[in-house]
C-alpha cells in the first residue's frame, strides 16, 4: 500500500516514493528554519517538480536509445504515473508543516515536524516495501530500519546545519 495514495505501488513506484521522501528530507534539513513554512513548501514542491520532470525527460530518452523509439502514449501514462510517486511522497510532510504554520509554529520548528514526518514516512516505506519483498523477522526489520535511517541522517544535518 502507497502511504500517500492508498494504492498498490508498482517496483518503480515504491522507488519513486523512496527517493521523493529523501529530497523532501533533504530539502527540509537544509531550508528549513530560514524560510517561513509557506516558502519552504513551494521550494520542496518545486523541487520535487523539477526532479520528476527530469525522470520523465531520461525515462524517455533511455527508451528512445534502448528501444529505438519514444514510448507510446501508454507507456508515457505508465511513466508519469509510477514516477508521480516521487512528488507524491512530500504530501504528508507538506501538510504538517503546513499544519505546524497555520498554528503559529517557528519556521524551525514546522520544519523539524514536516521532517519528523518524514521520517515516519521513510519508515512506511521500508515496512511495505520489505513486506512485499517477503521479508520477515531481522530481514524485515533491518529493511524498515535502513529506511528510516536515511530520515535520521537527514535530522541529523538539519540539527548541525540549525547550530
Amino acid at each position: 500500500m502507497n502511504v500517500t495514495t492508498g494504492a498498490k505501488p508498482s517496483r518503480r513506484a515504491r522507488a519513486a516514493g523512496i527517493y521523493g521522501t529523501i529530497v523532501t528530507a533533504s530539502v527540509l534539513a537544509t531550508a528549513g528554519g530560514n524560510l517561513r513554512p509557506s516558502l519552504l513548501e513551494v521550494l520542496v514542491f518545486g523541487t520535487l517538480l523539477v526532479y520528476w520532470l527530469a525522470e520523465v525527460y531520461a525515462e524517455i530518452l533511455a527508451e528512445h536509445i534502448h528501444a529505438g523509439r519514444l514510448p507510446t502514449g501508454r507507456e508515457l501514462r505508465g511513466l508519469v504515473g509510477a514516477t508521480w510517486h516521487l512528488v507524491a511522497a512530500s504530501y504528508i510532510p507538506l501538510l504538517v508543516l503546513a499544519v505546524a504554520g497555520l498554528m503559529g509554529a517557528t519556521p524551525k520548528v514546522a520544519s523539524f515536524l514536516a521532517l519528523a514526518a518524514a521520517v515516519v514516512v521513510l519508515i512506511v516505506h521500508g515496512l511495505t516495501a520489505g513486506r512485499a519483498a517477503g521479508l520477515t523477522g531481522w530481514r524485515l526489520t533491518g529493511s524498515t530500519a535502513t529506511a528510516g535511517l536515511f530520515g535520521i541522517a537527514m535530522v541529523a544535518l538539519k540539527a548541525l546545519v540549525a547550530h
